[in-house]
């Protein structure tokens, strides 16, 4: 797959252009993601999982190619329909909902809930009557990124009761769903997420419960730059598995960073130098609070591309902040740059701007369409070297 990444000339046109920090997106890219998925676990029914980028390019690009969404508060669930987004289009795959949210999902028609505790059936039973639901099963996974599974999941021995209590409460119990966690670098959490669920669908089928979905989640992998994986190979490995253990159930996904991940790449400015410690710091006008906050909230390493040759030193990136935390990566090797130098983030689509704040008074990045401005590009770059 070809890698979404702006050129040097590109890059410093578009910062000529809008100024910086600024952030462009492909949509096509998000589409050649989405086709792969489609290509390779071509039994999932893709919901975009939009808390990892809900920018109206991609929810718009999302929606056009088809897919369904994966919504977690009342203000997504508004912000789809605001966009003509039927509520049966969208599940809502947050285990713990607010009330708010149920109503929500009740007043646009969201009908499809994940859930893995009981406390949550009776919300659901109370506000979502009748509504399809799936409970989310517990994964061990200490080698995801981000573990999601010691927030989320009910243990195995917990999942007939919980089956019992939401069929006698009501609620459409139609299968189970897991999530691996974030960034996982192996098949093999899925291969046993899927070994456990087998054995967990024939328990509830023996007890009585029409099991009919299986819910694999994301966690689906993009490049890093650190770490190797071959991503087609561990698509089919899992559809091969689905097909072997499940293969008369209806499967969902939910992919966020896999969509989006690769589809953004920010264009920043350096706007301070300084020697601490004996080394070089640089300043950007972007940082943790903005689209370099999946820094704390991701536990991510951004690939940083000066386009400068020269004698490379270990240096310090910081965000423009006057918090001492906004520190975006330390010792990375680069050749000297001074104000005013620009530098690329490519790959920064996911959980980035969607969790960016404006700390300070800075404000939110812009973000513009690739596809819409790079037929002006070729004139706009021989202007711009010539």
């Amino acid at each position: 797959m070809k890698k979404f990444k702006l050129t040097n000339e590109e890059m410093n046109v578009l910062a000529d252009r809008y100024q910086t920090p600024l952030l462009t997106v492909s949509t096509e890219k998000i589409e050649e993601n989405y086709g792969f998925l489609r290509k390779y676990l071509p039994r999932a029914k893709v919901f975009y999982a939009m808390k990892s980028n809900p920018v109206q390019p991609i929810l718009e690009k999302m929606a056009n190619l088809g897919a369904s969404f994966d919504v977690a508060s009342e203000g997504e669930i508004r912000r789809l329909s605001e966009l003509g987004i039927a509520g049966e289009r969208m599940i809502y795959a947050n285990p713990v909902k607010t009330i708010r949210g149920l109503q929500a999902a009740a007043e646009f028609g969201v009908n499809k809930f994940t859930f893995d505790s009981e406390s949550e059936i009776y919300k659901m039973a109370a506000h979502v009557p009748g509504s399809k639901v799936l409970l989310r099963v517990r994964i061990d996974n200490a080698d995801a990124i981000v573990d999601l599974n010691t927030k989320f999941g009910v243990a195995a021995e917990d999942v007939l009761r919980l089956l019992t209590i939401a069929r006698e409460q009501g609620l459409d119990v139609a299968g189970l769903c897991f999530h691996v966690g974030s960034q996982s670098l192996s098949t093999k959490p899925y291969e046993s997420a899927l070994e456990l669920c087998r054995r967990l669908f024939d328990e509830a089928l023996a007890a009585g419960f029409a099991m009919s979905i299986l819910d694999i989640g994301g966690g689906l992998p993009v490049p890093t730059g650190k770490r190797h994986f071959n991503l087609k190979d561990m698509a089919v490995t899992i559809n091969r598995q689905l097909e072997r253990l499940f293969p008369d159930t209806e499967i969902w996904a939910e992919p966020g960073r896999y969509i989006c991940g690769t589809a953004m790449n920010l264009i920043a400015a350096v706007i301070s130098t300084q020697v601490r410690g004996g080394r070089p710091w640089y300043v950007l006008d972007d940082g943790v609070y903005g689209t370099f906050s999946g820094v704390i909230f991701d536990h991510w390493d951004y690939e940083i591309e000066t386009y400068k040759t020269g004698s490379r030193s270990l240096s310090t990136f910081a965000g423009p902040s006057c918090d001492s935390i906004d520190i975006i990566c330390r010792e990375r090797a680069v050749a000297e740059l001074a104000i005013g130098d620009r530098v690329l983030v490519p790959d920064c689509g996911a959980y980035t701007s969607a969790s960016a704040t404006t700390f300070n008074g800075f404000g939110l990045t812009p973000i513009v369409v690739w596809e819409e401005i790079r037929s002006s590009m070729p004139k706009l770059i021989i202007e711009a070297v010539s």
